[in-house]
């Protein structure tokens, strides 16, 4: 017997990984013969969305950027009505292969914040559920082996059915309750993350001299984040580093400025040093002052730096060394691709 009369999946995905959680769901659903209905954030106005039934059970999945749901997540699920639906949260954090197992991510805020938000508009959580896909943040490491990458997908698959077949017999899951010391543990880097760290990885993006001027990019951009700035693609403080453009650019001409990352990160406490010392009074020597104006000195920074990185890329020269400062420049480190 079914117990979930209606199954309505609302997901975000740059890369795929949600995406396809989405649809094993959607095909479980299917072979039970359960109506079901999906909807990607990024497309979707939820005022357009048929009114939905209360027997309706709802999943809400997204990937997890800086331990929390990435914004264009958080405002779906603020602007979503009110409601007394059964409402399951699921996430795709960084999975990595070791031996036979699975490196899990964390969830840190992600479900504590999502559930807070829906309980105040009324629904019911009825699980809360993070599956290890196969990580996808090419910024910081090379791409992961296709076997890895399929050992992983073949054991979230399972997972997916374990967990589906536990909810449609109407039990509650809150698989992620074993987590719960990790991520509280780790929020306040999710907190620091989304008011600071989002905005340094939105500027981590360029285009190369190997970009073909297809504005894919610009098209798939799920947030509308890149602009076409001196005749290339240019990251906005938008972007949610949800790694689509640089996984799908078919030149693989999208790549990670490590190098302006140095520069940033060694100028950043020379900076706020000598301003800290040399030029506010001894009155405002304290740990407040110190973190707001490292941060602002951190946050302006980026924005001229990579402005002027924007404007160098024009020439030859300076464009071919930004990219040799590039791990994501050569052909060892790979790109995420989930098809």
């Amino acid at each position: 017997m079914n117990h979930i009369d209606r199954l309505i999946v609302f997901y975000f995905s740059g890369t795929g990984n949600s995406r396809r959680i989405a649809l094993w769901l959607s095909e479980l659903a299917l072979e039970n013969n359960i109506p079901c209905c999906s909807y990607d954030i990024a497309t979707t106005d939820i005022s357009t969305v048929q009114p939905i039934d209360n027997s309706a059970t709802i999943v809400l999945i997204s990937p997890v950027h800086g331990f929390n749901f990435p914004e264009i997540t958080l405002n779906f699920i603020r602007n979503l009505p009110k409601g007394k639906n059964r409402i399951v949260l699921m996430n795709t954090r960084a999975g990595i292969k070791l031996s036979k197992f699975i490196i899990p991510g964390l969830t840190g805020i992600a479900f504590m914040l999502a559930a807070a938000i829906l309980k105040s508009k009324g629904y019911t959580i009825a699980g809360q559920i993070p599956f290890d896909m196969p990580s996808n943040w090419i910024s910081i490491h090379p791409a992961l082996r296709s076997r890895h990458i399929e050992f992983i997908l073949t054991k979230n698959h399972d997972k997916v059915i374990t967990h589906f077949e536990r909810l449609n017999a109407g039990e509650t899951d809150f698989a992620s309750n074993k987590d719960i010391v990790q991520d509280i543990l780790i929020s306040p880097v999710a907190l620091a993350y989304y008011f600071i760290g989002r905005y340094f990885f939105a500027k981590s993006y360029y285009a190369s001299d190997q970009c073909i001027h297809c504005d894919l990019c610009i098209k798939e951009c799920p947030v509308k984040a890149i602009e076409k700035v001196e005749g290339r693609p240019y990251w906005t403080f938008r972007c949610e580093n949800c790694m689509r453009c640089m996984n799908n650019c078919p030149t693989n001409a999208i790549e990670t400025t490590h190098g302006l990352w140095i520069i940033i990160l060694l100028l950043t406490p020379v900076v706020c040093s000598l301003l800290y010392y040399g030029i506010l009074p001894t009155s405002l020597h304290h740990g407040l002052a110190h973190f707001i104006l490292f941060n602002f000195i951190f946050l302006a920074l980026i924005t001229l730096l990579y402005r002027i990185q924007q404007m160098a890329l024009k020439n030859k020269i300076c464009s071919k060394i930004i990219s040799w400062m590039s791990l994501t420049h050569y052909k060892f480190w790979g790109r995420y691709k989930c098809k």
